[in-house]
């Protein structure tokens, strides 16, 4: 199945349906903030270049303060770090926690996180194919084209507002999934630099948002 057909599927998909898999499934959030935190883990939640720069305005901090290469694929070589990868993830502190995540224990930046945060712990897959962007945690329940992974709050009562709340940005996060992997495909470029360079939607980047030909 290509990208295109994919994108067509999950652009198919009914809200309704991805509704009703939730309320079965059943979520509250809890506020106990592992999905903010490293754990066992690295904290890895996949953010969009426009998510980045929304951040960004909101919150009047440089690109390397939102983002950073998502670590995948890339090699670290004790004095450096280089290599390529195909996403960006938020920012995390020393501690592998996200660096949105405060003392108080909230997200600083509710308003505006990225739709993986939004609609954790659930993601959508294509008949037996994986997410296409999976959060933490292994599945552990899942309906239909809905995967629900590891989460304390999961098997409590939703409202139907809320799920169907929810399963709109569930299936939009898909639909931006597909098309960012489109445009990774698309604008793919191989390179031969030193260093880290990300391949997004819009082209070839270093680690802290300039476009690799503007720094070569």
């Amino acid at each position: 199945m290509t990208l295109e057909t994919e994108l067509a599927a999950v652009r198919d998909l009914d809200v309704g349906v991805i509704a009703d898999a939730i309320e079965r499934i059943g979520f509250e959030c809890t506020r106990c903030g592992h999905c903010c935190k490293g754990m066992d883990e690295e904290h890895t939640a996949t953010v969009f270049p426009d998510e980045i720069r929304a951040i960004q305005d909101a919150e009047g901090e440089v690109w390397r303060d939102v983002a950073r290469p998502m670590p995948y694929g890339l090699d670290d070589g004790g004095d450096a770090v280089s290599g390529e990868t195909f996403e960006w993830a938020l920012q995390t502190d020393d501690c592998g926690d996200c660096t949105f995540y405060d003392d108080a224990g909230a997200c600083s930046i509710y308003g505006d996180r990225p739709l993986i945060c939004e609609t954790y712990p659930f993601s959508i897959a294509l008949a037996d194919d994986e997410a296409t962007s999976e959060p933490m945690g292994s599945v552990v329940d899942s309906d239909g084209p809905v995967r629900a992974h590891e989460c304390e709050g999961l098997g409590r009562d939703i409202s139907r507002e809320d799920a169907e709340e929810l399963a709109q940005a569930l299936k939009e996060r898909a639909i931006r999934e597909h098309e960012e992997a489109i445009g990774v495909r698309d604008n793919y470029e191989p390179t031969d630099v030193d260093g880290v360079v990300v391949h997004d939607s819009e082209g070839q980047k270093r680690p802290d948002g300039t476009a690799l030909d503007a720094r070569e």
